[in-house]
Formats: structure tokens, C-alpha cells, sequence
């Protein structure tokens, strides 16, 4: 069993950082090469989901809302709409849903009936469980509404991923299984005690792996929202903003 003596710790385990995200719409802006492609994918499996879950909440079908969000990929590539864009010039959040909308009111009904699911797919829509989380969430009723809920969820699974990459890089991945649940948990909620044992340690010690998880976990997520969003822009007030998408307001 670890020694959490020893092993409580990640505040020396290598850090994972991904490539910014402005970094990679501005890769995926060099058409036809091989960092383009690579660039649209990262993009792509990063925020599919939010924009699938406002096609839906706007009234597409699933298999219409499927076809739509490849064919809205394929579109950012073809039509060089990403040429416009750069860090200064705002969100990452708000470009992608300006670009859908106009995609939607402009070209969408065109390119279905050209070519009804017929465009080359940079992703591989995961419809079932797309739909089955798009029934769990009853706290936002209009489409930008729940675009804002589930691109703030996905910010948080993404820092969650990070953080347990984290955790396996410096060998501690038992250690991230133990602790995880005390992220979501209320403080006074958090059985100590139990997490000391799935450790093998004493209740000191989990005390400070779960504050040094949950601290790592604010600065994780606090990075995430700053790569999407435009230099100079501030942070807190998107950190409000998703906050507030995030318990329905």
C-alpha cells in the first residue's frame, strides 16, 4: 500500500500541458497539411458535443444534428472561415457558435440537400451517448443556454483529464482513483477517513492529497478557460459566466 507519508504529493510529478487551443485553430488554419488535419481533430473532439447539444436543443434530429456538426467541421477547412480568426479577436466559445449559427442559417439547408451526409467527417459523433447526456440535463432549455452549460462540462472534463494524466505520469494513478471523488464532494462531505485507508495512510495526510488535488484542480481548469479565450480578455468573468451557466442561470 502507498506511503502517504511520502505520497500525498503531486506538487512534483510532471505536468501535463496541452498545446493552447488558440495554438491549434491557428495550426488547423494551414489547409492540406498534416498539421492542419491533426489541429481540426484536437478541435473537433475537444467541442463536438456543445455544438451538437445546441443543434439539438434548436430543433435538429439527432441523425440531422450528426450530419450537420461534421458537415460544420468540414466547412471551418473548406470555406477558410478559421482564416478570420486569431486570439485577439475574442473567444474561442463565442467564434465556434457564431460560426455554427451562420452555418445553420446560411449554408446548412444547402449542403444537406447536396450532399446529405455525404461531406468527408473529421470525427466519429458518438450519437448514443451524445443523446443519453442531452437527456440528463433538464437545467437549460434554450439552444445557447445549454451551449454554455455544456461547454463549461467540458472544460471540466478536460481539466479532469489533465489532472489525472498528471497523476499517471508521476505513478500515482491509485492514488487519483482514491482522491477523485472528493473534487465534486462538499467539504463537509468528504469521508477523510475512508480516503486514509484507500491510501494507506493516516487522515493528517489525506487531508492535505485532497486540498493539494482540489488547488491543482481550480489552477487546471483556470488554464483551460484562459487557452480559449482572447489575449488581454479577463478570466474571472468568464469563470463567472460559466459559473453561472453551470447552476442555471
Amino acid at each position: 500500500m502507498p506511503d502517504m507519508t511520502r505520497r500525498d504529493s503531486t506538487h512534483e510529478a510532471p505536468r501535463v500541458f496541452p498545446n493552447t487551443r488558440w495554438s491549434v485553430v491557428l495550426a488547423a488554419r494551414q489547409q492540406f497539411s498534416p498539421e492542419s488535419a491533426a489541429a481540426m481533430e484536437i478541435i473537433c473532439r475537444a467541442y463536438w458535443y456543445p455544438l451538437y447539444a445546441y443543434a439539438r436543443r434548436g430543433g435538429q434530429s439527432p441523425h440531422d444534428a450528426q450530419d450537420l456538426i461534421q458537415e460544420f467541421f468540414c466547412r471551418l477547412l473548406e470555406k477558410k472561415w478559421l482564416e478570420a480568426v486569431s486570439p485577439e479577436k475574442g473567444k474561442l466559445r463565442t467564434f465556434l457558435i457564431v460560426a455554427l449559427k451562420h452555418f445553420i442559417h446560411k449554408e446548412w439547408r444547402r449542403a444537406s440537400a447536396q450532399k446529405r451526409g455525404g461531406g468527408q467527417a473529421h470525427l466519429q459523433v458518438d450519437t448514443a451517448f451524445a443523446e443519453s447526456r442531452l437527456a440528463a440535463d433538464a437545467t437549460a432549455s434554450a439552444p445557447d443556454e445549454i451551449f454554455d452549460r455544456q461547454w463549461a462540462l467540458t472544460l471540466l472534463e478536460m481539466s479532469m483529464k489533465r489532472l489525472q494524466a498528471e497523476y499517471a505520469a508521476a505513478g500515482k494513478s491509485s492514488d487519483f482513483d482514491a482522491l477523485k471523488s472528493c473534487l465534486t464532494a462538499a467539504r463537509g462531505d468528504i469521508d477523510y477517513a475512508g480516503v486514509a485507508r484507500q491510501l494507506g495512510g493516516n487522515e493528517s495526510a489525506a487531508r492535505v492529497a485532497v486540498h493539494r488535488l482540489r488547488k491543482r484542480f481550480r489552477e487546471v481548469y483556470r488554464e483551460e478557460i484562459s487557452q480559449t479565450l482572447a489575449e488581454g480578455a479577463s478570466l474571472e468573468e468568464e469563470l463567472r459566466h460559466l459559473a453561472a451557466a453551470l447552476a442555471g442561470k
